[in-house]
Order: structure tokens, then C-alpha cells, then sequence
């Protein structure tokens, strides 16, 4: 299989980490983003609820003809900055090189390995391996197409009759977040695994409700980051007469749509699309939920920032039962400390409408969360394949946390 075929950066991109302390330095931000509109802040945390932690890093790729005028801007304003990134385009080959490695190994060994970044092909038939060795708990779902045809799968984990109260697990919205569907088999197996075994915490939440997982909400990004663009954050849809490609599926949801960072123009990364739901990957997974109609949560896999957030994020305000999913994860800071509930401060960050988790709550889900996962940005997007296991077991400590206290808050 060929890998990453081109990228959208040459070797000489960097990526800043801008400290950001006030609005004043926000506002900053966005006229340097104006003035130069090939800076990308594509790493910019990609969901904020409006609030955000100070002093957190905002990330920004930086192409090489801006570099100096980058850091004179950012000098002359007194914004606090570092290189976390020298070599963009070094990271790309290097997790090549370890996927290929990966490859080779595996050719050797059957078994299906969890430490590895895997093609959708891999982690489809995986699904289809869990379902199958696990089939009194697991069953592989299809729910629909993606726009190039690819099937839409999802894992549904349950010991009882249709419809129970249910969690919806979103990963991989985002094409290029790698480690969010890598996580995403990897708890698909946990959960069977510790069923299985009678582990008590998943097998009284199952006892109880159903699981839905997607490990991968948009297929045909996927695919095009793997072997085109490895930076490639939207689907692959395309309109006639259109230059541009791909919607960014964490836009195109009913709710507040087109509002706040998002954009109308077709090249940009953050487009929200024609109209809410205009995309099949969203609503296929929209109609499903609708349609089944007792889901209590809603959690949406995202890197990177190592946060975790809750509505809303189309309005600077916060949501009537925000004081519960404050305190629904409380505990996850006693095991992991990276893990932050995003809580209200006089720091905005930006406007996010059309999402996946205030689409949730809109719609009456009241335990909606989105996590980012690691890291803050050392490597980003590009998170080394080593981490994926250690990632996996902090996300799955949370999920553990937030679904006992869905399970026994049911409304």
C-alpha cells in the first residue's frame, strides 16, 4: 500500500506555539491570521465551547516565505512564543517509515496490532474479527455510505432488546486525527474483552445500556490521508462547478449552522458545507440517532489539546446542565491529570457551530462531551505510533468515569 503520496507541506514548515493570556492577544491572533492568510491554524484546537484553559498553546503552522514575518508580529506584540515543530514534513516521513516497519511485522504476526496506525481496510475487518469472537455482546452494524461509497460502520455493544438507553462513541470526524481512530478499535476490543471476562465496570454499564462505537466517521478522508494528503481534515464530497473538495463534517451539523469559525468558501478547511446535514456521513449518523431515539450521550474523539469539553461552542454561554457534566467527570483528574473539563473563564477562543456535540444536546442527549487527545502539540497530528496504547488507556479510564455516571443518572 502506498503511503502519504504527496502532503500539503514542504520540509521547511514549522509550527509555532503561541501562548495566548488575554482577548486582546486573541485578537492579535486574528489580525496576524488576516494579514497572512497562508499561516494556518489548523492545529488550533478544533472545538472550544467558547472557554478555554489560559495560557494554553495555540498552535500554528507556519510555511516558510512567512516565517520572519511571523516572528517579527508576534515579537513586536508581545506574544510568547516557541518552535515546537522545526521539520513538519521530517515528522510525516518518519511515521511512514514506522508504518511500513509496522507492516513488515505484521506480515509475520496475525494477530491485529493496537499499537499500530492501520489503513480503513484493516480496521474494517477488525470490526468484523470482534464482532465475530465476541458475537453474545458485539454485532457490526452498516448505517450507511460515504460519499465515495465506502460502507459506514458501527460496533453496537449490547445484552438486551433494541433500543435501551444508549452512548454514542464518535471517532475519526476529522480525517487527519490519526490516534482518535486508532483508540477507537482499540476500546471496541476492550469492551468486548472486559465483557467477556466479567470485568464489574463494563459489565454492569452493558447490563444496562448499549454502546454504539464509530471508529471511523469519515472513511473517504481517511483513505485520502493515508495515501494523499496526510494532512487532510474533511471528507471528500464534491459539488459541480465547485474547484474545492470535502466539508468538514464537525461544520455541517444542525445546529447554529454557519455561525462562528466556519467558513463559505469550498477550499477552506473548515467549510461548512451548503446547508446543515448535506453531508451523507452526517446524516447517516444523525438519522440513526433520531431514529433510535433513547441515546443519553453523546462522546466525540478529537486530537489535539488533551481537553475535555462540553456544550456550548456556538454561544459564550453556558449550557443548563453544565454544572453536572462539570461534575459527571470529576474523578478523571485523580487518575489522569490531562484530562481538563473545560470550564468558564473570560478567555474566548472562538465561536464553533455546527457540531457534533451541541448537535447532541440540541436534540436532547445531555451527557455530551468532546475529548481531544494527546498531545500539545510536540508532534500533533503526527503522534508517534508508541503513544497509541498509553493514549488509549487514558481516554478509556474517562469513558469508564462519564458512562457509570450515564448509566446511573438516566433520565
Amino acid at each position: 500500500m502506498n503511503l502519504c503520496l504527496s502532503v500539503y507541506f514542504d520540509f521547511r514548515h514549522q509550527v509555532f506555539q503561541i501562548k495566548v493570556r488575554d482577548g486582546n492577544q486573541i485578537e492579535k491572533l486574528k489580525e496576524l491570521s488576516n494579514i497572512l492568510k497562508l499561516v494556518s491554524f489548523a492545529l488550533f484546537p478544533h472545538f472550544g465551547t467558547c472557554q478555554f484553559p489560559p495560557e494554553h498553546p495555540v498552535n500554528v503552522v507556519v510555511p516558510p516565505a512567512s516565517l520572519e514575518l511571523v516572528k517579527s508580529f508576534l515579537e513586536s506584540h508581545g506574544l510568547e512564543y516557541s518552535v515546537s515543530i522545526k521539520d513538519l514534513q521530517a515528522l510525516f516521513d518518519k511515521q511512514i517509515k514506522e508504518m511500513k516497519f509496522n507492516r513488515r511485522k505484521a506480515k509475520r504476526d496475525t494477530n491485529f496490532n493496537y499499537g499500530d496506525y492501520h489503513s480503513l481496510t484493516e480496521l474494517y475487518r477488525e470490526m468484523a474479527n470482534i464482532a465475530s469472537e465476541y458475537p453474545r455482546v458485539a454485532k457490526r452494524l452498516k448505517i450507511g455510505n460515504s460519499f465515495e461509497k465506502r460502507p459506514l460502520y458501527v460496533l453496537k455493544f449490547s445484552t438486551g432488546k433494541n433500543k435501551r438507553p444508549a452512548i454514542w462513541l464518535n471517532h475519526g470526524i476529522h480525517a487527519r486525527e490519526w490516534i482518535t481512530q486508532a483508540t477507537g478499535i482499540w476500546i471496541a476490543r476492550k469492551i468486548a474483552s472486559d465483557f467477556s471476562k466479567n470485568k464489574p465496570t463494563i459489565t454492569s454499564i452493558l447490563n444496562k445500556m448499549d454502546i454504539f462505537l464509530m471508529p471511523v466517521a469519515n472513511p473517504d478522508g481517511y483513505v485520502y490521508s493515508r495515501t494523499k494528503n496526510r494532512s487532510w481534515r474533511k471528507n471528500r464530497s464534491h459539488k459541480r462547478f465547485k474547484k474545492c473538495v470535502g466539508v468538514d463534517l464537525n461544520r455541517n451539523w444542525d445546529v447554529a449552522f454557519s455561525k462562528g469559525t466556519t467558513s463559505d468558501d469550498p477550499c477552506s478547511e473548515k467549510y461548512h458545507g451548503p446547508n446543515p446535514h448535506s453531508e451523507v456521513e452526517v446524516q447517516s449518523v444523525a438519522n440513526f440517532i433520531l431514529n433510535h431515539g433513547n441515546f443519553k450521550s453523546f462522546i466525540d474523539i478529537h486530537s489535539f489539546s488533551q481537553l475535555l469539553m462540553y456544550p456550548y461552542g456556538y454561544i459564550n454561554s453556558m449550557c443548563p446542565d453544565c454544572d453536572e457534566l462539570v461534575s459527571a467527570p470529576s474523578p478523571i483528574s485523580d487518575t489522569q491529570e490531562i484530562l481538563k473539563p473545560s470550564v468558564t473563564i473570560d478567555l474566548p477562543i472562538y465561536i464553533v457551530s455546527g457540531n457534533t456535540i451541541d448537535w447532541a444536546y440540541k436534540n436532547g442527549i445531555k451527557y455530551a462531551f468532546t475529548f481531544e487527545l494527546r498531545d500539545n502539540g510536540t508532534y500533533g497530528f503526527e503522534l508517534p505510533a508508541d503513544q497509541i496504547i498509553p493514549t488509549a488507556l487514558e481516554i478509556w479510564l474517562a469513558l469508564e468515569v462519564i458512562m457509570v455516571h450515564v448509566k446511573d443518572h438516566l433520565y
